[in-house]
């Protein structure tokens, strides 16, 4: 997510709790909410995807490929 869209996010948030938001508005909001959401947890799962553990014995476990959610390129 861009940064024109996070300052968007913030200046629609200070507009509802100023003046409140007119239904086009709210809309607005609720789909740059949802796409910010949805790109945190992208990201969160990327980098959860990608530690490995390494195991009292030596062996590595990869996270990502023992739950399967790696995906391949």
């Amino acid at each position: 997510m861009d940064e024109k869209k996070i300052a968007r996010i913030n200046e629609l948030y200070h507009k509802s709790k100023k003046e409140g938001l007119s239904e086009e508005e709210l809309k607005e909001q609720q789909i740059l909410r949802r796409e910010y959401i949805d790109s945190f947890r992208q990201n969160l799962r990327s980098q959860l995807d990608n530690i490995s553990i390494v195991e009292a014995d030596g062996s590595i476990t990869d996270l990502g490929e023992k739950f399967g959610k790696k995906r391949g390129h």
